[in-house]
């Protein structure tokens, strides 16, 4: 009986020419990468670090104390708190959207699921302005609805509720657009092990799904509320731009900044400036604590 010599598998290993060659394939001379660095450092001044650092100056220009009189202005108050009202009702309304439609997306199959992602995806097609015409048209006096809410002495429209509308729908796909693609990553391996060891649908949810999610959750709800804080297009369209009443922060810069009163609009958009700050800031931590938290999960598989 005769065999068959086979040739061995022996697997090849690159060379040092090829080694080096793919060195610097991948890698460019220092020259180059200064140039780089250089060039983005630079666009990065002009476009970015100049303008924030002119806000500031301007803003002080005439010291602190006008600087703490412009913010502390009964109507600069009121814009603020109209700001964050705005962001307080937005931002939970649209958590629970986000979730919602995310989870609907990621784990279930259904008819129309891509005409539910298009409608998602709506708003950031849309020009900010035409959404605020759009609630004027529907609400507005003249609108769909405007002679029943006008009968029942309900205003929406150059209100707070037109402004609250108009700030839902341009921030309504930054939670649910981080948390589909982080939920369809993640499937549905452990939600169902959870089912079937006994767990409820609520259960599930607290003690499996969320804990996965929550730094996707948090960096979609930062995203959120700093787009809720700083719309100024659909607003200004719904507000009607009544001092005292319907001005967030960014409309009160610009009324201010048309009466020439520049040192109160540039207090009023430091502060602005300054929420982004934070909000940058809040970003960098949750994207780290994220990266520790993937890269503890993929320890934890290891083992």
């Amino acid at each position: 009986m005769s065999t068959i010599a086979t040739p061995l598998a022996i697997p090849i290993t690159p060379s040092y020419k090829q080694k080096v060659a793919r060195s610097r394939a991948i890698s460019e001379p220092a020259w180059i990468r200064w140039l780089l660095i250089g060039f983005a450092l630079a666009y990065l001044a002009l476009f970015l670090f100049m303008p924030l650092a002119a806000v500031f100056t301007e803003g002080l220009r005439k010291g602190i104390h006008a600087y703490l009189a412009a913010l502390s202005e009964p109507d600069a108050l009121s814009s603020i708190k109209l700001t964050f009202i705005a962001a307080a009702i937005a931002v939970p309304l649209n958590l629970v959207f986000g979730v919602a439609a995310a989870w609907a997306i990621a784990k279930f199959e259904f008819r129309g699921k891509s005409v539910l992602i298009t409608l998602i995806d709506l708003p950031f097609a849309v020009s900010p302005v035409i959404a605020g015409l759009i609630y004027v048209l529907i609400f507005g006096l003249q609108g769909w609805f405007g002679g029943w809410l006008s009968d029942h002495d309900i205003k929406i429209i150059f209100a707070v509720p037109g402004i609250v509308l108009a700030t839902l729908f341009v921030t309504f796909p930054f939670i649910a657009r981080e948390l589909i693609p982080l939920m369809q990553a993640q499937g549905k391996d452990e939600e169902e092990a959870a089912l079937v060891l006994g767990a409820s649908g609520w259960q599930m949810f607290w003690r499996v799904t969320l804990p996965n999610i929550k730094w996707g959750l948090m960096y979609g709800v930062v995203l959120c509320n700093a787009r809720a804080m700083g719309e100024f297009g659909a607003v200004s369209v719904v507000s009607g731009h009544i001092r005292g009443l319907t001005n967030t922060m960014p409309l009160h810069v610009e009324i201010l900044y048309n009466e020439y009163n520049y040192a109160a609009a540039f207090a009023v958009a430091s502060l602005l400036a300054l929420l982004a700050l934070v909000t940058l800031a809040v970003k960098s931590y949750i994207e780290w604590q994220s990266a520790r938290y993937a890269a503890q999960q993929a320890v934890d598989a290891m083992e």
